[in-house]
C-alpha cells in the first residue's frame, strides 16, 4: 500500500494505518530527537510527542512533501521546544557516544578525535548544529530543512557552510586521522 493511502487510513483513525506509519518512521524520528537531545529519556519522550501531535494533526496535512518530511519537520518543532523547556541545550546528561549503536555503520577512530568530535558539535550555536545534524548526519536537503526549521534555504546552506567552518577549526589537529 503506498504511503498517501496509509495517511488517509491513519487520518481516518484506523489503528492499523497508524501502527504502519509509526513502524515506518519511529527509528528515524528517535535518532533525530537523541542527535538533537543527546539524552535517551528525553529523545524517547519527543518521539512520542512528535507523533502523538503529528498523528492529531494528520487532517492539516496536505501532501505537498513527502510524509516522513512532515513528520521531521514535527518532530524538530518538538524538540526544540522540549530543550527550551527543560533548559538542556548546552548540559547534556548523555554522552554522544551513545549514539554509535543507533547509526548503520560504526566507524572507528582514535577515542580522542570521537571525544573531540563530539565536544565541537554539542559546542556549536543552536542553529548550526541543529542544521548540521539533519543534513550531514539524518540526510535531509537544504529545502526540507528549511521548511522544517521556517528559514530561507540559503540560511540552511549558509549555517550548514559555518558549522563545517567550525568543526574544522576545532578539530585541524586530527586532519590526518581519518586519511589512509
Amino acid at each position: 500500500m503506498d504511503e498517501r493511502a496509509l495517511v488517509a487510513r491513519a487520518a481516518a483513525g484506523e489503528p492499523d494505518a497508524q501502527r504502519a506509519l509509526y513502524d515506518a518512521h519511529v527509528d528515524r524520528v528517535y535518532r533525530l530527537a537523541y542527535r538533537m537531545a543527546g539524552d535517551d529519556d528525553l529523545a524517547r519522550d519527543f518521539t512520542q510527542d512528535a507523533f502523538i501531535r503529528a498523528f492529531g494533526k494528520l487532517g492539516e496535512f496536505r501532501g505537498e512533501s513527502a510524509f516522513g518530511t512532515w513528520l521531521h519537520t514535527i518532530a524538530v518543532s518538538v524538540a526544540l521546544n522540549g530543550l527550551r523547556k527543560v533548559k538542556r541545550l548546552r548540559t547534556r546528561e548523555t554522552g554522544m557516544d551513545e549514539v554509535e549503536s543507533l547509526g548503520t555503520t560504526p566507524r572507528r577512530a582514535d577515542p580522542d578525535l570521537r571525544e573531540r568530535l563530539h565536544a565541537a558539535i554539542d559546542a556549536l550555536p543552536t542553529g548550526y548544529r541543529t542544521v548540521f545534524v539533519m543534513h550531514d548526519v539524518e540526510g535531509f536537503t537544504h529545502e526540507e530543512i528549511g521548511r522544517a526549521l521556517g528559514i530561507e534555504t540559503g540560511t540552511s546552506k549558509a549555517q550548514l557552510f559555518r558549522a563545517r567552518a567550525r568543526l574544522r577549526e576545532r578539530l585541524a589537529a586530527f586532519a590526518g586521522a581519518w586519511s589512509a
